[in-house]
This record gives structure tokens, sequence and C-alpha cells, in this order.
């Protein structure tokens, strides 16, 4: 994307058929940092304005990061701008933390 002369690189752009969207990802390594939100807020602004096509709802952001930075994420109220966060691994934990996240995940999901 060139914006203001400026080159900007969306790491990932997928459109999703079911929703009718294009998905915007940023892969970050390191903790989330506010200015993420930003970032992204720009890339979809850029991509509802350019490429959206009739019929397409507004496009959604996926950052990943390698940490999480629960209150940063919190404080900025991700969900009313389109965007969500969420933690990636690098390498796979111990077996048992593996499980352990896992059930958690599954118990979330179930509720």
């Amino acid at each position: 994307m060139i914006i203001d002369g400026e080159d900007f690189h969306l790491d990932l752009l997928f459109f999703h058929r079911k929703l009718h969207r294009l998905i915007a990802i940023e892969l970050k390594i390191g903790k989330f940092k506010a200015q993420y939100k930003g970032q992204m807020e720009l890339y979809l602004r850029w991509l509802e304005k350019n490429e959206m096509q009739p019929g397409e709802e507004t496009p959604l952001g996926l950052i990943l990061c390698t940490q999480g930075n629960k209150e940063q994420i919190e404080l900025l109220q991700l969900d009313s701008s389109g965007i969500k966060a969420g933690q990636y691994m690098i390498e796979l934990p111990p077996k048992d933390v593996l499980l352990r996240q896992l059930k958690r995940s599954l118990t979330a999901f179930n509720k």
C-alpha cells in the first residue's frame, strides 16, 4: 500500500467467503504494543477505501504477537475497531503446558 508517498506492507491478506470480507493479519515478534492498533486501523481504512467490492462487509484485522499484553489490549477496546489481538507460539511448549492450554481453550469455547 502506498499512503502519502510511503510504502506500507501488510503481512497477510485473506478473503473470508462466509463472512464476505477481507481479513488483514499482522504478525509481530514480542509483546503487543499500543501503536499496532493505529497501524492496523490505517490498513483497514485503506482496504475499505481501495479494495472493498460492492456487497462485501468492512475488513477485519488480526494482530498476532509472540507475547500478550492483556491490559493494553483491553484498554484499547480493539473490538470496537474491528480488530482482534492474539498470541502465537514460535515453538511448542512442553506437553503438559500444551494440554492445559488446550483444555482451557475448549472450556472457554464450550461456554
